[in-house]
Order: C-alpha cells, then sequence, then structure tokens
C-alpha cells in the first residue's frame, strides 16, 4: 500500500469524510483581482471575485508557464469537494499533479470556491435549511468572465471534480452543456435527482470511480459518511450513468474494454477502461474503473487512512489522463485574435 503522512483528525474530519483538499498555495490578488507578482517558474496564479445572487464569490486562476493572451487557450474548471477550498484543491487532492498536466499542454486551470465550501450539485439533502445557491449560473459568469479577460476558447472549455465537485461536473454537463465541451468527474456518478435530465448538447465524459469507495458506492445507493449517519442523497451506479450518457450521446457499440497492466503491484489495485468512441459529434463516454480504489484521485494524496476513504491507486496519473481526455474534444477550433 501506499505510504502517506499520519496526521491527528479533528472533529472535522471524523464528522465530514467527504473532505478532499487541503493547502494549495495560490499567489493572490488584490480586492479587484488584479495580478500580483508572478511565480519564479513564471507561472502566475490570480485570485478574482464576482458578484452572483448579491453575494460576493471567488475562483483562483492558475496560468501555465506559456500562457499568451493572444492565443484562444483551453480551460479546465476544477471543483473541489465537499467540505473543501478551490484554494487548496491541488495539494489536498491531486498532490500537484493537475497544475504539472496543465503547465505541459499549457491549460488555464480554474478553481471555484463553493458557498460554505459546497456545491449545489442537485441533491437537497446536502443543504436542510441552509439557502441553496444556483452554482451553474456563478460558473457560467466566471466562464463568461475568463473569455473575456484572458481570451479562453469557448468551445475548449471542461469540468472536473472530486466527490461534490465530480457530482457538480456532471449537473454542468446536463445544465450547461452549450458551455461545457467535456467532464471528468472524480469519486462521483449521477443522482438520483437529477436522473431525468437530459443536455441539449452531446457532451463527452470519462468517470474514473474506485470500486471500494466507502462513500459514494460504486454500485449505487445512498451516500453515508458513516454506516448509521443520515443520507446525503443517492445516486446511480457507475454502469448506470455510463448508460444514460451513452443514451444522451447517441452510441454506437461497440463496447472497449481494456485491462491495463499492473504497474504498482504493492498499491492494491488494477484499472480496467470501458469505452464507448462511436458517439454524436465525436463525443465519448468512458469509464475508468479503479478495481480496488477508494474515494480518491489516482495519482493523488491519500488525505486520510485508507480505512476511512479507500486507498489512493499509484497505477495511473489522473490529472495527466483527464488533461489528455479533454483535448481530444472541441466543438471547433478558434484562430488566433486578429
Amino acid at each position: 500500500m501506499a505510504n502517506y503522512r499520519r496526521k491527528p483528525i479533528d472533529v472535522f474530519y471524523r464528522n465530514f469524510l467527504i473532505l478532499f483538499v487541503s493547502c494549495f498555495s495560490f499567489v493572490k490578488g488584490n480586492a479587484s483581482g488584479r495580478e500580483i507578482c508572478p511565480q519564479a517558474n513564471a507561472t502566475k496564479t490570480i485570485t478574482k471575485t464576482i458578484y452572483h445572487q448579491g453575494v460576493k464569490r471567488i475562483y483562483h486562476i492558475y496560468l501555465p508557464a506559456n500562457f499568451n493572451r493572444e492565443m484562444p487557450a483551453p480551460m479546465i474548471i476544477a471543483l473541489h469537494g465537499g467540505g473543501g477550498k478551490g484554494s487548496k484543491f491541488e495539494t489536498g487532492t491531486t498532490n500537484g499533479t493537475l497544475t504539472a498536466a496543465a503547465d505541459k499542454q499549457g491549460v488555464v486551470l480554474v478553481f471555484p470556491e463553493g458557498m460554505n465550501k459546497h456545491w449545489n450539485d442537485g441533491r437537497t439533502e446536502i443543504f436542510k435549511k441552509k439557502k441553496a445557491y444556483d452554482d451553474v449560473a456563478f460558473i457560467s459568469k466566471v466562464i463568461d468572465a475568463m473569455i473575456q479577460d484572458y481570451y479562453i476558447d469557448s468551445q475548449r472549455i471542461y469540468a472536473t471534480g472530486i466527490s461534490n465537485g465530480g457530482f457538480m461536473s456532471i449537473r454542468l454537463a446536463l445544465e450547461l452543456p452549450e458551455k461545457i465541451a467535456a467532464i471528468a468527474p472524480v469519486a462521483a456518478q449521477l443522482t438520483k435527482a437529477l436522473e431525468n435530465k437530459k443536455p441539449a448538447l452531446p457532451v463527452s465524459i470519462m468517470m474514473l470511480n474506485g470500486t471500494l469507495d466507502p462513500l459514494v458506492p460504486f454500485n449505487g445507493g445512498f451516500i453515508k459518511v458513516f454506516k448509521f449517519s443520515k443520507s446525503r442523497g443517492e445516486v446511480l451506479s457507475v454502469a448506470a450513468t455510463i448508460e444514460h450518457f451513452k443514451e444522451y450521446n447517441k452510441c454506437k457499440m461497440p463496447l472497449e474494454k481494456k485491462l491495463l497492466p499492473d504497474k504498482v503491484a504493492d498499491d492494491g489495485t488494477r484499472i480496467e477502461i470501458q469505452s464507448y468512441t462511436t458517439c454524436e459529434k465525436e463525443t465519448e463516454v468512458i469509464s475508468v474503473k479503479v478495481i480496488g480504489g477508494g474515494h480518491t484521485w489516482p495519482g493523488g494524496k491519500q488525505y486520510l487512512k485508507p480505512r476511512w476513504v479507500g486507498t489512493v491507486s499509484r497505477e495511473i496519473n489522473a490529472s495527466e489522463m483527464i488533461v489528455n481526455f479533454f483535448l481530444k474534444h472541441a466543438r471547433k477550433k478558434l484562430t488566433k485574435r486578429q
């Protein structure tokens, strides 16, 4: 099993195990969102604000080292898990692998902050008496601002996330398909609350799910922090979610299956990929089955003990896989700004 740091677990972690994410240092801007000094490696990170529903919302921008405002850049929206923060997504969840992959491919990353550390992904159970904000509209505003301010390629905008953030990426595919070309939810499936929604346009999807996820059941069911705790919503199985997107995207047979070589024998996981690659508008529907994996980001950080969240697979670098998958999908190409 992979090594991980042993840390004391406080009450917060005991009560909310759907938390993933601790500590990515962003170079922050001022209240207006203006950039300040870039890092030594020439990459830039910026914090900006936008008002939505009368509330100030925050999002963080990571610019790759080769970013050029005169060229249309692809963009990935990375959504933190429930109880987490966008500013801490990288070191707490992916262990820096997402920014590294984005740098290689020249991709802009945006890490928005959910209200009260949660996303309104369609599950009413997670809000109870708290106000549920319109996060689809918030992210739509962020996309518009990024296109205007950073010349983002409007046809190459993508969303990923883990758990609550993964559920939110699925909601974006269903309700904002005109702006989202592809999604890659991690440790998340289609929720019962959204199973009757259909996207107006086909959207490519690559799901990454651990078969031994103790929080979001691989075969469907109720999301629970502990065995006897209250439900935080119900999800369809991974297989049923794939079937829904296969229908949305009008995919044709055959289903392709591939078991990857076992590269890391002592991590207790294997990777099986199931793909539909002949779908409408050149979309794809892919399931990355992490056999023996948990409620974690493959190749990322073991943020809590395996007995609580399951094992991190070291067989793949999920961040690189996600970035490469996204860049295969675009609605159309843009040319250099005149």
